[in-house]
């Protein structure tokens, strides 16, 4: 789980570029999303059965980046037991007209593990860095695991198909697989939802890695929204049940 989201700062382009080649950039118009700013989704994380604390999705708003208008989204799980605590923060920026990440920021605290890490991401140069290191391969529409939560509600799945995907940032994970296993109806906090199963698989440690068989339950309406997660980690079945649903409003919220 020390990369839960792996599904998660130079503000300048490099010396070479110039603010006439940022302005200069040609792009498609923005991507048409199941979302919008001020979007909020609250989850009952739980350990197995036993309830352990909140998680929460948020559209934060769009933002600047680099000469990129940027949707920027956030993911924070904070609970534990008596003997695990965790309060872990996952942001990421992404082309709001490719979604193709441009940052992504790593916060965790789980147990006696801390790390924080912030990756800036450059589609154009297919390159990235770690915390200001030195500049490593990447890819030309590159997904970090925040902005995949969101990547996965524009596909329109067909149930029994596996989609692959080489847009992983860190091109030795690649390539990222969705199966797509089952429609279902299920009852969460919420309400009942009518829902797509899939299964997600990155080479990572984290919670969608090959050994955790994650299951994704995808709402089947215009919304798409992230009804229910679970998978396997170390100390155990980590899910998450929606509890509360806010509709994006295209105004930035408060918090």
């Amino acid at each position: 789980m020390k990369t839960i989201l792996a599904f998660l700062i130079a503000l300048t382009m490099p010396a070479a570029a110039t603010a006439q080649d940022s302005s200069a950039r040609e792009r498609p118009g923005r991507v048409v999303a199941p979302f919008d700013v001020g979007e909020r989704l609250v989850y009952d994380a739980k350990f197995g059965a036993i309830k352990v604390g909140t998680a929460r999705m948020e559209v934060a708003g769009i933002e600047e980046l680099r000469g990129y208008e940027a949707w920027h989204t956030s993911f924070r799980i904070s609970g534990g037991t008596f003997f695990y605590k965790l309060n872990d923060r996952y942001e990421s920026w992404f082309d709001s007209r490719t979604f193709g990440s441009l940052r992504h920021v790593q916060d965790v605290d789980q147990g006696s593990y801390e790390r924080t890490r912030t990756f800036e991401i450059f589609p154009d140069r297919r390159v990235y860095t770690e915390n200001e290191s030195e500049e490593r391969e990447s890819v030309s529409e590159p997904l970090d695991d925040g902005l995949f939560l969101y990547f996965i509600r524009t596909i329109p799945f067909s149930v029994g198909q596996t989609y692959t995907f080489n847009r992983y940032f860190r091109p030795d994970r690649n390539p990222v697989i969705i199966r797509v296993l089952r429609r279902e109806r299920v009852k969460v906090p919420a309400g009942t939802f009518d829902c797509v199963v899939i299964r997600p698989i990155i080479k990572s440690r984290g919670i969608f890695s090959e050994g955790g068989r994650a299951e994704i339950w995808i709402s089947d309406d215009d919304r798409r929204i992230m009804v229910q997660l679970k998978t396997q980690l170390k100390i155990g079945s980590l899910n998450l049940y929606l509890k509360s649903y806010t509709p994006g409003t295209g105004q930035a919220s408060d918090s």
